[in-house]
């Protein structure tokens, strides 16, 4: 590790504990005020298979330690001045990840409150992009899986190319939040290796690094509650803050969108194929079904926290492989993972003898589902998060 990474590596930790404590004070002040807060999941018998209702609420803790900490660190930090390496990211840069996680959790919150459409997430996804774009955040090349020169793009594919990074990343974010914890733990390792990278790869970035931390902390804090059984659902405030923080911290500096896609593998395949076979089936990408990964290993016996340590091993195994990797192999293996993927599947399918038309996916109020979802623990079931 370099001297720079050495010196900024204090401070790095610093984030991380700091939002860490805060998000885990917060977390339980939000359940206890959902009621006036408004944005309870009540159980009913068509989407939720939790008894009791669970709070909406953890995301407004995520994204208030995020922002809180970062803006009081930046504060200290132009008073005392004790890291100037962490003036290598652009104000501006900066300005546009804060507000975009504070605008993302005040959208999602709106959903939480009052269910909204899905139309509605849709155009609240357009206006997180148009956020970014606003102050300059743009992806103006991407990495090429057949050389070592990436595609440099012009100024109307730039913008493009980052609108739908952004869209895609809170849509696979979004389908991801099926399980108790599922899509924190996944976050999580996604940040971290994000900012390992950004520690040890050359051109070093420690304010990149410094920001992970500081997501890292927050959904750290946050999982404790998340864990099945969860005491709180991330609700969609959550997947809007986490998903645009996701994007935007894969694009700054240095652009890791590369490495992103490898580390969130999982999520963005499931979503790849997912909306493949609903399109197919003359379906909004948009409906709800129990078609996703997480659901097949429920179907084929797994219990709840088995299913989501599974997919926390694989996406920390995809992890690894991404450290070790250059941009091109990165894609390079994405592309096969998006392909073993699909073939996993359509073999779980099988295994679960349903085929992919929509009379395999009844509604969950049903026995048989509550079941399946149940995985035979005798745990009480909170049921699935965020609505797709």
């Amino acid at each position: 590790m370099s001297p720079a990474a050495l010196n900024a590596l204090p401070i790095v930790l610093a984030a991380l504990v700091g939002a860490a404590l805060v998000s885990f004070i917060l977390t339980p002040l939000t359940i206890r005020f959902a009621g006036q807060l408004g944005a309870i999941d009540e159980p009913d018998s068509h989407r939720r298979v939790h008894q009791r209702p669970i709070p909406r609420t953890g995301g407004l803790a995520v994204a208030l330690s995020f922002v809180g900490v970062g803006l009081l660190g930046l504060l200290l930090n132009q008073a005392f001045g004790f890291a100037p390496p962490l003036r290598a990211v652009r104000t501006q840069e900066v300005v546009a990840l804060f507000v975009g996680v504070a605008v993302g959790g005040l959208l999602g919150y709106l959903d939480d409150r009052l269910q909204l459409r899905a139309r509605w997430q849709f155009i609240g996804q357009f206006v997180l992009a148009g956020v970014a774009l606003v102050f300059g955040i743009t992806i103006d090349r991407l990495p090429n899986p057949f050389g070592d020169q990436p595609f440099m793009l012009g100024e109307i594919a730039a913008i493009a190319a980052t609108t739908l990074w952004i869209v895609g990343m809170l849509n696979s974010v979004n389908f991801v939040d099926g399980l108790d914890g599922l899509l924190t733990g996944i976050a999580l390792i996604a940040v971290i290796t994000l900012g390992v990278i950004s520690l040890v790869d050359p051109p070093i970035q420690p304010a990149v690094a410094v920001l992970c931390a500081l997501l890292a902390g927050s959904l750290l804090g946050f999982l404790p509650y998340n864990f099945h059984p969860a005491r709180v659902f991330i609700g969609t405030a959550g997947v809007f803050a986490v998903g645009y923080a996701l994007a935007v911290l894969s694009v700054l500096g240095t652009a890791k969108v590369a490495l992103a896609l490898l580390v969130l593998g999982v999520p963005i395949i499931d979503t790849f194929w997912i909306i493949i076979r609903r399109v197919l089936s003359r379906r909004s990408p948009f409906s709800a079904d129990r078609g996703h990964f997480h659901h097949r290993l429920l179907d084929l016996g797994l219990g709840h926290r088995q299913a989501v340590l599974l997919i926390y091993g694989i996406c920390s195994i995809l992890a690894v492989v991404s450290l070790v990797l250059s941009g091109r192999g990165q894609i390079s293996v994405f592309l096969i993972v998006v392909l073993g993927g699909g073939l996993l599947l359509y073999l779980l399918t099988r295994r679960a003898q349903e085929s992919l038309d929509r009379r395999s996916y009844p509604e969950e109020g049903e026995t048989e589902l509550l079941e399946a979802i149940r995985g035979g623990s005798a745990d009480t079931p909170t049921g699935r998060e965020g609505d797709e």
